[in-house]
């Protein structure tokens, strides 16, 4: 019997410890994207459009837990639309310290109260490089994992 619940116990921290880790590389799978430079008729110059890594474009429409950081708008208390970031506010994209692909337009089915510490969320994954309006990422039907 002991041996069982040795052996349970320890698939049951491989298998919590592996998510965990697949949390932590989300962000590194996002990031593997190039760029292209297209003219935008609207704006009149050429912009940098992502160019999805076939890795990235399987994740597609795909529900993934990511781990990461609400970046704080004004106002921000506790929201349902919101920026989340591989990095803290102060190395967040906006902030100069990082690039798009670090940052995702986030949609909660329930609003999320703000936190400077590290949070855990699950969603449905939507790529986009048509609108230079949008980030690149976008996460739908968002819960936090506890």
């Amino acid at each position: 019997m002991k041996i069982k619940s040795i052996v349970f116990t320890a698939l049951f921290m491989f298998a919590f410890s592996a998510g965990l880790v697949a949390q932590e590389f989300m962000w590194k799978t996002l990031s593997k994207i190039t760029y292209k430079k297209e003219y935008d008729e609207m704006l009149g110059f050429k912009v940098d459009v992502p160019i999805f890594s076939n890795e990235i474009q399987k994740l597609e429409g795909k529900e993934i837990t990511i781990k990461g950081y609400i970046i704080p708008v004004e106002g921000y208390k506790s929201h349902k639309d919101f920026v989340f970031s591989a990095y803290p506010y102060s190395m967040c994209f906006f902030c100069g310290g990082a690039g798009p692909e670090t940052v995702m337009e986030v949609r909660a089915k329930t609003p999320v109260a703000f936190t400077a510490d590290p949070i855990s969320i699950k969603g449905t994954l939507h790529l986009n490089s048509t609108d230079i309006n949008k980030l690149m990422y976008s996460l739908s039907n968002v819960e936090v994992v506890k």
